[in-house]
């Protein structure tokens, strides 16, 4: 027996043994070698296992150093894989391994260019023989108690997209606990996942395989968003420059029946990020971004936002000449990627029904958002449409939404505060619903730059918006959009507004500032404001040097096709209901205006200042006039008056508008009176009431002109001035005290489109300077004589004589009285003599003298007594014959002709004095002489009858004239200005 259980020990021995040298030695030989020559058989690179161990006793297995790939760049590979397999796998009916761990592991994932995956191609199989299609079976009994995976390797590339990605995890741990495809078995696990580049993977949670189903936390620490951007880029042609990303969240996968994923308590951290164009321009540039309290349910196709954080985004959006969003444009300008063609006619295989589910619209997402607040955003809009390109900044750009849902159960409020360019302050908050478009806005501006909108004025008007601040306080209904439909309600004002008309350069329209109180607006209906103030308002009105006015001169031409291009619609719009305009009171305070006309040289202008009054209520809709009551001033200290009434839509029907003038300087007027007189103004004041009254397009006018101390300055040259003395014609219209009265009354029917004011007011005044200066001495004659037409310009004279008769010395009286109702007039006297009528009489006269003084030298030679003058002496006409041989010679400076030597005395006497008489009355000396003898007489009798000043009373130059048929000789009178 001993000998038995001795052989029995030695035969147990020898099979440990022999189980020890299979299990220790011979089979991880074989096997190792087996495993290098089926590598070596089958994979397309070098390939190699180091080494094998296996443990017989413990069931053990571990494999050391395989490598697939070129040494030093392996594609696969490991540096130690161990199994534990469990005794209990014979009896249970599973697979049993109490233990996988690998260590290091080395993975290389490549995908080239065309799309290959180099895992694929590391082993060329023998191809697989086809098998009937088989009903599913249950998947194989496994039950693996640990799995450990230390220090792995993961390097991934992929060439498909235009960029090359690529990225890499050095340090790889993951570990799963109780792993097993039998029924609703779970594991544990565990995965930490380091990249050199900083990123991190942290996932835990349950793992169950039979159904395939997870459950855990998943959190991703400090992802570079350039490893996986190219994947987007080739979507969206956006550049990345900046983008870390950190992710937290809970899921729960199930696939038991159909894809359910749920993830929920999600947090998603985006800082920082940028991106900008292929050009090279940035688009975004974002400090913070911060969603949490978010889940996302696929199986009810639903996003839940909790909170969304964001700070400091700054954007760049610009419209581009063709109307079209350069963002548009960028995402437009991607190509599209070509798609392999289906296969032939998949859809004739297909049932009806799957036709017509295919084509049934699927179910839309619902996206939640509770609580979002966007802080300091910065946008930056471009619009290049315009010629001159308008550059916008909004921001700091602040945002709160909170109960946005896309599916529009409910509506959102929505809270905006932004500023708008450098100063200008946004803000809004209210209700927003999106289908349909409605909403309820509290808006509120200040500051808002109206400069902005120079661009698309100028296409239009010519006019330059050097500065203007808007303010409002609004409260805007959206109603709806098709049609659209709103109404604004609220206040608004105007700060310093200030326009240039940009052909001159000069102010065109400013005020300090315009309040707009009691504002309400229905789209497409009526507009009506309680209050309009006008503080400090402006305007200007040029004539320019061309004979254009500033206002005609703004307006641009806009071609004809623009406004004939919708017919349709122009008839639309003629037809439809014309907005209602309803504006309760206009005030004006400290208002003014200029008045400038260019074609004059210099430059005329005046202003009016310190405007102040209403205009009552205007209505579009009602007859009513609208009360007016204005005053202000015309260079500072000139008070102008405006009252009545108008209807600004309707002039033509009602308008009762009194406007007087009062102590206006004529001085400003020097340009008119240049141009159009040909003399300057060098003192004076204007009184202008003006009564304006239309009825029913009938005018009634009255024009009252009172023109005080009025003095004309130094001639100026224009060829535009009326060939008239207005010297002289001023002089005749002033009375005593200086002043001139007009009253120039105008009536006409408006609707006559022949009918003007202006012309029938200048000619009637025309015709009046016209009538006095033609004929001045019948018009001041009117003075005296009521009326009458006597012309008291000329006193007629007897031959030779300067005397004045009883009808010359009566009508002087009546000139006398004229002159001294017209003071500033002056006379001049133009003596006047006639040859053949005053020749021969001042002949005699002067041979008469000639005697009287050749006889008085012949007293005083003989030393008879003489009297004080030689016209005191009495000549006997007997001793007048020997001194007439004298004056003769003396006369004629030459001897009396030869022949009449044989004459007789009476008759030689005859022929000396009748060619005495012709040499005398021939006489231009003598002649004016006379002349002056008569002006004398007339200013002498003026002067001591008519006690008329004698500096008013001028002789000019005597002439020499025609006698009348009578005889006599008219000797005429002037009229002059001082």
């Amino acid at each position: 027996m001993y000998k038995g259980l001795t052989r029995a020990l030695g035969a147990l021995l020898a099979l440990v043994g022999l189980y020890s040298l299979l299990g220790f030695l011979v089979v991880p030989g074989v096997a190792l070698r087996v495993a290098n020559q089926q590598l070596a058989q089958y994979a397309t690179v070098p390939a190699h296992l180091q080494r094998v161990e296996f443990n017989p006793f413990s069931l053990e297995l571990t494999l050391w150093g395989l490598q697939l790939g070129e040494p030093g760049k392996e594609q696969v590979g490991f540096e130690r894989l161990y199994a534990n397999l469990a005794l209990d796998s014979a009896w249970t009916g599973a697979l049993h391994l109490q233990a996988i761990e690998l260590d290091k592991p080395r993975n290389e994932v490549l995908f080239a260019k065309d799309g290959t995956l180099n895992l694929t191609q590391l082993f060329k199989l023998p191809p697989s023989q086809p098998k009937p299609d088989e009903p599913p079976s249950d998947p194989f009994p496994l039950r693996i108690g640990s799995i450990k995976l230390t220090g792995g390797y993961l390097h991934f590339e992929d060439q498909r997209p235009s960029e090359p990605i690529e990225f890499l995890y050095d340090d790889m741990n993951l570990e799963l606990k109780n792993l097993s495809t039998l029924p609703d078995d779970n594991a544990d696990m565990t995965l930490v996942a380091l990249s050199p580049n900083g990123g991190r993977i942290d996932w835990s949670g349950t793992l169950s395989l039979a159904p395939i189903a997870s459950q855990g936390t998943l959190k991703v620490t400090d992802a570079k968003m350039k490893l996986f951007w190219p994947y987007v880029r080739d979507a969206v042609p956006l550049v990345l420059e900046d983008g870390v990303v950190n992710l937290d969240t809970h899921y729960t996968l199930n696939l038991s029946k159909q894809t359910e994923l749920l993830l929920d308590n999600t947090s998603v951290k985006v800082a920082p990020f940028a991106i900008k164009a292929p050009d090279g321009r940035p688009l975004v540039r974002l400090a913070n971004l911060q969603v949490s309290e978010t889940s996302i349910d696929l199986a009810k196709q639903r996003v839940t936002v909790g909170k969304v954080r964001s700070e400091k985004l700054e954007t760049w959006a610009a419209l581009e000449k063709d109307g079209q969003l350069d963002w548009q444009k960028l995402f437009a300008s991607q190509p599209t990627k070509a798609t392999p063609k289906q296969k032939a006619e998949p859809a004739a295989a297909e049932p009806a029904k799957d036709q017509q589910a295919a084509n049934a619209p699927s179910k839309p997402w619902q996206v939640l958002l509770k609580d979002v607040q966007l802080r300091n955003y910065q946008v930056h809009l471009a619009d290049r449409s315009q010629p001159e390109p308008v550059a916008l900044d909004v921001g700091p750009l602040n945002i709160d939404l909170q109960g946005y849902d896309s599916l529009n159960q409910s509506p959102f409020t929505l809270k905006l505060d932004t500023g708008v360019g450098k100063q200008g302050k946004l803000q809004a908050d209210g209700e927003v619903n999106l289908a349909p478009v409605t909403a309820k806005l509290n808006v509120s501006t200040r500051d808002i730059d109206l400069r902005v909108a120079q661009a698309y004025i100028s296409p239009y008007i010519r006019l330059e918006l050097r500065s203007g601040m808007l303010a409002s306080d609004l409260k805007v209904d959206l109603k709806g959009t098709e049609p659209l439909a709103f109404t604004v309600a609220g206040k608004a004002q105007v700060n310093q507004l200030h326009t240039l008309d940009t052909i001159k350069g000069r102010d065109f329209v400013k005020w300090q500032q315009v309040n707009v109180d009691g504002l309400s607006y229905v789209h497409g209906d009526a507009l009506a404001i309680d209050k309009v103030t006008l503080m400090q308002p402006y305007a200007r009105f040029i004539i320019n040097e061309d004979r254009t006015t500033s206002v005609d001169d703004l307006l641009i031409p806009q071609p004809a096709g623009a406004a004939a291009s919708s017919p349709a619609k122009a008839n639309q719009a003629a037809a439809s209901k014309p907005l209602g305009i309803h504006i309760g009171q206009i005030d004006i305070k400290d208002g003014s205006a200029n008045f400038a006309d260019l074609t004059l040289t210099p430059n005329f202008a005046t202003a009016i200042q310190q405007l102040n009054g209403q205009i009552g209520t205007i209505d579009n809709r009602k007859p009513t006039p609208a009360k007016v009551d204005v005053k202000g001033k015309v260079d500072r200290y000139a008070p102008v008056t405006i009252k009545g009434a108008l209807n600004p839509f309707n002039p033509l029907a009602s308008l009762d508008i009194a406007t007087s003038f009062k102590r206006v300087e004529l001085t400003t007027l020097t340009p008119y009176s240049g141009k159009f007189a040909g003399f300057r103004i060098r003192k004076g004041r204007l009184n202008l009431d003006l009564h304006y009254l239309i009825t029913n397009g009938q005018l009634k006018a009255e024009n009252k002109v009172v023109v005080e101390q009025l003095q004309l300055g130094e001639k100026v040259d224009s060829p535009d001035a009326v060939d008239l003395p207005i010297r002289l014609a001023i002089a005749l219209l002033k009375d005593t005290q200086g002043r001139i009265s007009i009253e120039l009354p105008v009536t006409g029917d408006l609707n006559n489109p022949q009918f003007s004011v202006m012309p029938i007011v200048w000619q009637t005044l025309r015709n009046l300077v016209l009538r006095a200066a033609q004929a001045p001495f019948k018009f001041i004659g009117g003075l005296i004589s009521g009326g009458s037409s006597q012309d008291l310009g000329t006193v007629a004279f007897a031959p030779g004589s300067s005397e004045l008769s009883g009808e010359a010395q009566a009508a002087l009286n009546k000139l006398a009285a004229a002159l001294k109702e017209r003071p500033e007039l002056r006379l001049e006297i133009e003596g006047t003599s006639a040859q053949s009528s005053d020749g021969p009489l001042i002949a005699q006269q002067r041979l008469e003298r000639e005697y009287q003084a050749t006889w008085y030298k012949i007293l005083q030679r003989r030393g008879d007594k003489v009297p004080a003058n030689a016209s005191m002496l009495q000549v006997d006409d007997s001793d007048k014959p020997a001194m007439l041989e004298g004056i003769y010679r003396t006369r004629l400076k030459q001897q009396p002709p030869a022949e009449w030597e044989q004459l007789s005395r009476e008759q030689r006497t005859a022929k000396l004095r009748e060619a005495v008489i012709k040499s005398w009355a021939e006489s231009t000396a003598l002649l004016r002489t006379l002349g002056q003898e008569r002006a004398s007489s007339i200013k002498d009798y003026l002067v001591d009858k008519g006690k008329l000043e004698d500096d008013r009373v001028y002789f000019i130059d005597t002439s020499l004239g025609q006698a009348e048929p009578d005889g006599r000789v008219i000797t005429p009178m002037h009229l002059d200005a001082e």
